[in-house]
């Protein structure tokens, strides 16, 4: 322990000597970098000379290498000068790249950014390729020890920032122990104003798990306008407010790595809102149910029934794929079909077999191609599932016009006649989603391209996630060129289901949310007088329109109450008909509050019982972990597995397809909660499939245990040469795996009793997690750097 510490003080040390420097008063100033604004790179002249900054390149080279103490093998290898909108005005900023090369391969890299008028360090990243550095486990330094270093480098460069930081006790929290030693630590302190947090403006710290000070960002806006804080309404009326305004959403997902063959679930949304501080009046949403979407859900449906039938299933060939396409879509004449490609593949969602038809088409006029079309057909229903229709130029003639065709009211019953067309029995399933009409406001026709209007798939009210259906039709001649209709082919059931109430829902969901008092950005614009959208100020900006005299801006802070979803190790989803919380990967039940053991405290394993428990490698029941009962072979599998697997759980793809319908061992169904585990296991050959049965409710014995470990490891066939891993123990006879057992006593990750293995002995859990705790530290000691030559 106290060679650990000493460690860790080293580490500190050279982070400092590395990174630290005394830095000069007049280096800092008020102004600051801003969260989120967009650079706009200044003129050449600029660049060279500098003459509109008060830093010139000169001096902003010589304070990035003061600031990060840049090694003399760094080169500088370019520098840009860049000016940045602020909320009330812009700012100059100077940005640095320097490389490290090595017989002309790059080994290094170092980004700088600096303050051009005030010499203030905004911002640097580091990259080293350093193939011979590996892993430690545990880390030299963990999060706590990682904060002092951050609060260190914060008074040493942001001196005038430092009692105007907090730091977020969440951001970038690993609620689980780490499994690797390759861990870095991402702090974020957050600006207080009037002892309220505006979390848009923060200072960002990035430190390895050897101390080392990875990546640092100022992102500050001393324009800003932040209201003083009058009467708020008091937290519990704030909470009572946002459960009025919160409207929970149906929704089919899909669970992305359940176990089996996957299958929709219906599920109640709620994204996060905001409400005035002080009127608990209802602010914009933080996100929408349809965030990807630009535009207004139709509140009714293209049709009251289905407009056709459900297509026939049979074989459809590559002319009747052809034909099918040209009947929907305007082929120009000059198309000829290029290439065509037929496909079989297993849907891994459904577990069924699809086929589908790819067929490319190329444009050529007066010997030159000016284009290309595409399609995909569905080889057995003729469903064409997309289209897209690309011309190099467009219509020379459409182009120097630049007139519309269409509007896109006329676009949105182009598009709704397309679906129509392509996707009859579905009909009364889709919505319109209305595009915003001020997106489009102040633009030429070239400039629009294409209207891409979506459609919304729902089922008695339930909004299917994975379908998406678009159509783009041009502006100027109203013709198809993007469809889009990918549609899951799930079963549904014919009549709604049962769920729980909305105001259940908003009860369950306001247990994940907490309510947060914070500033926020509001940005509003205006043209002559009269209001415009954010989107419409930045484009006349851009194309030099707005005059200052005509536009005219206000960018304040507002002061309100809103929802900050609650840290998990976990995604998680409401399941609306059981009202439970389930894990939004595997569609296992789970629960906010993690279950806590209250049977190790003061256990001689309790450090390593609690990494297992953690990871749910080992079951709480009752709020006993039970560290003196035997562990079973399913639970032994899952701990390897996840420890092979830096705790996440093995992707379906691991050697586990979505559509295996019979489990490798008899024992361990698909909806086992080993089963994953057992599988991937099987398939990374750490486990042979035997007589077919795996018994996971079974004891280990430590000679089984032993094998397990070095298989891992991956020394097992090493192991069989008993002439170089002698077991000279006092039971050695007894033993089976004799080349096993020495490598994992000689590596320290199991030990002897009384100079004794003890083969036959039956692990307990406390010993399982013992052993794999110590099966990570050796993994990271015996991580080989590749040999330079």
């Amino acid at each position: 322990m106290v060679k650990r510490n000493n460690r860790t003080k080293l580490a500190t040390i050279l982070t400092a000597a590395m990174i630290m420097g005394t830095l000069p008063g007049q280096a800092f100033a008020d102004s600051a970098d801003s969260g989120g604004s967009s650079p706009a790179t200044g003129s050449e002249a600029a660049v060279q000379s500098g003459t509109n900054a008060q830093i010139t390149k000169v001096k902003a080279e010589a304070l990035a290498r003061q600031y990060v103490n840049i090694p003399k093998e760094y080169a500088l290898q370019g520098i840009s000068f860049s000016s940045e909108q602020l909320a009330a005005g812009k700012r100059n900023t100077w940005g640095l790249d320097f490389v490290k090369k090595v017989n002309g391969k790059q080994q290094g890299s170092i980004y700088v950014r600096i303050h051009a008028d005030s010499g203030q360090l905004l911002e640097f990243r580091t990259y080293v390729d350093n193939p011979s550095a590996k892993p430690t486990y545990p880390l030299k330094v963990e999060r706590d020890a990682a904060q002092k270093l951050a609060l260190e480098f914060i008074h040493t460069m942001a001196p005038n920032y430092e009692s105007q930081v907090k730091l977020n006790t969440e951001y970038g929290v690993s609620l689980l122990p780490p499994l690797t030693g390759q861990v870095r630590h991402p702090l974020r302190f957050d600006r207080i104003v009037n002892g309220i947090p505006y979390a848009d403006n923060y200072i960002e710290v990035e430190i390895d798990s050897e101390g080392h000070m990875m990546s640092y960002s100022l992102r500050w806006d001393e324009t800003i306008v932040f209201p003083k804080p009058g009467t708020t309404l008091a937290p519990e009326q704030a909470d009572a407010k946002l459960r009025a305004a919160a409207k929970p959403e149906l929704s089919y997902i899909i669970p992305y790595n359940a176990k089996g063959v996957r299958k929709p679930v219906l599920s109640y949304k709620l994204e996060s809102l905001a409400i005035d501080a002080e009127s608990g009046e209802l602010k914009d949403r933080a996100s929408t149910p349809y965030f990807n979407r630009q535009g207004t859900v139709s509140e009714t449906p293209l049709s009251t029934m289905p407009d056709g039938a459900v297509p026939a299933k049979g074989d459809v060939t590559e002319q009747q794929a052809t034909e099918l396409v040209k009947a929907a879509f305007k082929l120009p004449t000059e198309a000829m079909l290029s290439h065509s490609n037929y496909n079989e593949n297993i849907d891994e969602y459904t577990g069924k077999t699809y086929a589908s038809w790819d067929l490319n088409w190329t444009i050529t006029k007066n010997g030159k191609e000016q284009g290309f079309l595409s399609a995909s057909v569905d080889g057995h229903t003729g469903v064409i599932r997309n289209f897209y229709d690309y011309n190099y130029s467009g219509s020379a003639e459409q182009v120097a016009e630049d007139k519309a065709g269409v509007t896109l009211q006329q676009a949105m019953e182009l598009a709704t006649a397309t679906v129509k067309k392509q996707l009859p029995w579905l009909t009364h399933q889709f919505y319109l989603v209305k595009p915003d009409p001020e997106q489009y406001e102040g633009k030429t026709a070239n400039e629009i391209g294409s209207y891409r209007i979506e459609f919304v798939r729902k089922i008695h009210g339930a909004t299917v996630d994975y379908d998406t259906v678009g159509v783009s039709i041009d502006v100027r001649t109203g013709e198809v060129t993007d469809y889009s209709g990918y549609i899951a082919d799930f079963d549904y059931p014919a009549t709604p289901p049962s769920v729980i109430t909305k105001d259940q829902a908003v009860t369950k969901w306001l247990g994940y949310y907490r309510t947060e008092l914070a500033y926020r950005l509001v940005q509003q614009y205006w043209w002559d007088g009269q209001p415009i959208p954010i989107e419409k100020a930045n484009l006349l900006i851009a194309s030099g329109e707005a005059a200052e005299t005509q536009l005219s801006s206000k960018n304040e802070a507002e002061l309100v109450y809103r929802l900050v979803p609650r840290p998990l190790d976990e995604s998680i989803f409401l399941d609306a008909q059981s009202g439970s919380w389930r894990n939004r990967e595997t569609g296992e039940q789970t629960q906010l509050e993690k279950p806590q053991a209250l049977d190790i405290e003061g256990h001689w394993a309790q450090r390593q019982l609690e990494l297992m428990v953690a990871y749910r490698a080992l079951d709480v029941k009752d709020g006993k972990v039970r560290p003196s009962e035997q562990v079973t072979r399913g639970e032994l599998i899952k701990m390897l597995v996840l420890a092979r697997n830096s705790g996440n759980s093995p992707m379906m793809n691991d050697g586990v397809t979505a559509s295996q319908e019979k489990a490798s061992f008899d024992d361990v169904a698909a909806d086992s909660s080993y089963f994953v585990y057992v599988e991937s296991a099987l398939a990374q050959n750490l486990i042979d499939i035997g007589d077919g049965s795996f018994n996971p409710d079974g004891k280990v014995s430590r000679d089984e245990m032993a094998e397990l470990i070095v298989r891992a490891l991956g020394y097992n066939a090493l192991a069989e040469y008993e002439h170089i891993f002698k077991a000279s123990f006092k039971d050695t006879d007894q033993i089976e795996n004799k080349g096993q057992a020495a490598i994992v006593v000689g590596l320290k990750i199991m030990s002897l009793s009384d100079g004794k293995f003890l083969p036959k002995k039956q692990v307990t859990r406390a010993e399982a997690s013992v052993a794999f705790f110590r099966y990570l530290q050796t993994r990271a000691e015996l991580a080989e750097a590749p040999l330079r030559m």
